[in-house]
């Protein structure tokens, strides 16, 4: 009976990774658009604030570029047919803004430079996957052309500085 029942367990674990791996055209559109609204949601948040300029042309950046990938997203649903729910953010978003509701100064440019790396290599790893594994073509190309942006936005993260940092 043990034998059996440890058997059984990685099968159910790999089973249920598996189920995850494979995201429907609704859930990426849910995600997507979470992660876009978070991401203009706090940059906008940051230009009411900040006086680093370079946090500020990155929000900037951040709220049109996240503004284009949305739109794109909704084009590319409505040609796959797909209705997308309004975008929501997550209870971890929620967190996210309500922390740099709460910092200020330098403190807040930190917080927000390393929100915005994980938020991204998060969105990364999103649209990657799709565009790679999705079945809704029209989602899978705009998932394609969203994921050199956000590469982008990654490598500015990574190199860029600020007085905050």
């Amino acid at each position: 009976m043990l034998i059996r029942s440890l058997l059984v367990v990685p099968f159910a674990l790999t089973l249920s990774f598996a189920a995850q791996a494979q995201t429907t055209p609704g859930d990426y559109l849910a995600k997507a658009a979470a992660s876009d609204l978070y991401e203009q949601t706090s940059s906008k948040l940051m230009l009411e604030s900040s006086k680093d300029q370079k946090v500020r042309s990155f929000a900037t950046m951040m709220v049109n570029d996240h503004s284009k990938s949305t739109a794109m997203l909704k084009a590319a649903a409505a040609k796959a047919q797909v209705k997308p729910t309004p975008p929501q953010l997550s209870p971890d978003q929620k967190a996210k803004v309500a922390a740099l509701t709460k910092a200020t100064g330098t403190a807040r440019d930190t917080l927000y430079w390393e929100q915005q790396k994980a938020a991204h290599a998060q969105a990364l790893s999103l649209h990657q996957s799709y565009a790679q594994g999705g079945d809704a073509p029209a989602l899978k190309a705009a998932a394609g052309e969203i994921v050199p942006v956000v590469q982008h936005h990654i490598d500015m993260l990574n190199g860029g500085t600020h007085a905050g940092r």
